[in-house]
């Protein structure tokens, strides 16, 4: 119970669940409630709503024979899409950090074949997006 309960306020969970929010109902205002990571939530939710187009053309050139984005999940592209904001936006985090916690926020939302195919993805764009790393 309590690691349900842990996993519940991780940050991409929120993040994850703002966007979904976001995208079923345009319009509506985005509530960031008091939380220790309120900053890092709104920074990533903004980022990734703003740059959808940026970081959907970078999907489509780094992943083309990969992923038909027109096909896929709707929150398994909200999970990418705001993993691929942080490899592309969030230099200060590891890419192992990044991709580890969208993997178990996606636990939460996923089911275990789309995790793993996540995880697959996620590895090969963040090779081509952090070549530095």
């Amino acid at each position: 119970m309590n690691q349900k309960k842990s996993k519940n306020s991780s940050p991409r969970i929120k993040i994850i669940q703002k966007i979904y929010n976001s995208i079923m109902n345009p319009g509506v205002e985005i509530e960031y409630p008091k939380n220790q990571f309120k900053k890092y939530i709104k920074d990533v939710v903004t980022g990734t709503l703003e740059r959808s187009e940026l970081i959907e053309e970078t999907v489509n050139i780094n992943l083309s024979n990969d992923i038909d984005l027109e096909k896929t999940d709707k929150l398994l592209k909200i999970i990418l899409f705001a993993a691929v904001f942080e490899l592309m936006f969030k230099q200060n985090t590891p890419v192992k950090v990044i991709i580890s916690e969208y993997l178990l926020a996606s636990e939460y939302f996923l089911e275990k074949i789309q995790i793993g195919y996540l995880n697959a993805i996620l590895d090969k764009i963040s090779k081509k997006i952090r070549i530095t790393q």
